[in-house]
């Protein structure tokens, strides 16, 4: 059996004959992994990206829409775990790959304040529906899939770099290691005032020291010990020391507190969910109270930052995972297509906002995942979570987030391929990688890298390596980041 975490840097494990209908079905063997490395990773990915059933209630329960109505936090918590756990299920049982899916995050906040502040909920849920039925047509066609196809392969071992550069900032950010400055100065600081403060940032480092050398060691099941280990610290230290949230009772500062989950094993473990918002959709209303045009445009944005999201993440774990062909493609990747793009429409559907693969499927790739049985724990998980939502507010983001900084590592090795002496396609790669941080969205990332590469090839007189769906999408994003002067040209007229 093969230790984990493992990735392509250590070379693939060895295919094994499938010892059930189990394995056969998911290629477990085949792809040198075991049912004992999946539902570590089903479970480490789980956690890592938990949290979601708690933040996304927090960007989308509380905001109000253009009447003023607030579609509450309990009843988004439960149809935000309901659609990932279901989505995710679809996506290991169809798509047969350890992708997990959830309500986007970014996606999320521009719906509630992007959109919704110009219309209703169930308006601005409709226009979400809207973009995940153009996605689907798009898959359906081959467009999507022949855009993967036509990214040069240093461009994409870039995007997987990026990526890991991506999610080790989440980590540090979401833990509070790294944050921005109350009084302005550098645009990032480390903890507070330049300095680790606070018994949550204690134990977000120890969790991370931990993780490290449980890798390093090549402990089996390193990065979900390391996530269990380091909840329980959470747990004892908020016990004996009372941090509390960085927000008091009373709405005080308290810059050492924990990021956003309170460590403690809460009074109520199970509770009746409340699933009233599905199905509450206006599906052509958004486009009746803001104009076609303004509508048109809101959908584009959000479609062209779902699509491109996906297909970074897609290749990124993909190559970290080695399971990525000789062409840098992923085998069967229509069906991964297929599903992310439903499940941008399931989200509208259950006002969750558009739903898609998640970064943070890398944590069970790191874990030792290769199959869609990782992803179906990591959904049955999600479906527990819809009655037991106050035991996902356990792990805190202190104690899951090393795992991302320790899997962004894996990923950022990847750089080794890139041919930084050609710079027509090196600057490119560059800026591929350090803009999906610095913008905190990896669609901005994989925009600069195909618009620079486009705009290079064309100066030095290599026009012709670029394939004709580069230029189109390389034009859309140019339209993509001018959205806002776009917009309000077409309002001045």
């Amino acid at each position: 059996m093969a230790t984990a975490p493992t990735s392509r840097h250590d070379g693939p494990a060895p295919a094994r004959p499938p010892r059930s209908g189990l394995d056969r079905y998911f290629s477990i063997s085949a792809r040198g992994s075991s049912v004992q490395q999946e539902v570590r990773g089903g479970i480490a990915t789980f956690f890592t990206m938990a949290y979601i059933v708690v933040l996304n209630p927090l960007i989308l329960g509380t905001a109000e829409d253009v009447e003023g109505r607030v579609l509450g936090v309990p009843t988004v918590a439960a149809a935000t775990a309901l659609v990932a756990g279901v989505l995710t299920i679809l996506m290991g049982v169809y798509g047969r790959y350890p992708f997990a899916l959830a309500a986007g995050l970014g996606l999320n906040a521009f719906v509630a304040f992007g959109i919704a502040s110009q219309m209703t909920w169930a308006e601005a849920m409709g226009l979400v529906v809207v973009e995940g039925l153009v996605i689907t047509v798009l898959v359906l066609t081959g467009f999507r899939r022949a855009v993967f196809h036509a990214i040069p392969g240093e461009l994409k071992t870039a995007i997987s770099v990026g990526i890991g550069l991506f999610i080790a900032l989440i980590g540090f950010v979401d833990a509070g290691f790294v944050r921005t400055p109350a009084g302005g100065g550098t645009p990032l600081e480390l903890g507070v005032g330049g300095s680790v403060q606070g018994w949550p940032t204690v134990v977000f480092v120890i969790g991370l020291l931990l993780t490290t050398v449980l890798v390093a060691r090549r402990t089996r099941g390193a990065i979900l010990i390391g996530i269990v280990v380091t909840t329980v610290l959470a747990i004892v230290v908020e016990a004996v020391a009372g941090v509390g949230g960085r927000t008091t009772a009373d709405g005080d500062a308290n810059p050492s507190g924990w990021s956003l989950i309170v460590p403690a094993w809460p009074d109520q473990v199970a509770q009746r969910p409340d699933l009233s918002l599905l199905g509450d959709v206006d599906l052509l209303g958004g486009f009746a109270r803001v104009g076609l045009v303004a509508a048109v445009l809101l959908v584009f944005t959000l479609m062209l930052a779902d699509f491109f999201d996906t297909m970074g993440t897609v290749v990124g774990v993909g190559a970290e995972a080695g399971l990525l062909d000789e062409q840098g493609e992923l085998p069967g990747v229509q069906r991964v297509l297929v599903v992310d793009s439903v499940a941008a429409v399931a989200g509208g559907l259950a006002s969750t906002s558009s739903n898609t693969t998640y970064v943070e499927s890398a944590a069970g790739v790191g874990e030792g995942a290769r199959t869609g049985l990782a992803s179906v724990v990591t959904g049955v998980l999600f479906l527990l979570a819809v009655f037991f939502t106050p035991l996902v507010q356990v792990v805190p983001f202190e104690a899951a987030t090393p795992a991302l900084v320790v899997v962004g590592f894996l990923m950022v090795t990847q750089i080794r391929s890139i041919d930084f002496s050609d710079y027509t396609i090196a600057i490119p790669a560059f800026l591929t990688i350090v803009v999906m941080p610095f913008t905190y969205s990896i669609a901005n990332g994989i925009g600069a890298g195909f618009v620079s590469y486009a705009l290079i090839a064309l100066a030095t007189g290599r026009a012709r390596r670029v394939h004709p769906l580069l230029w189109l999408v390389a034009a859309l994003f140019v339209v993509y980041f001018a959205i806002a002067p776009i917009r309000s040209a077409l309002d001045f007229l």
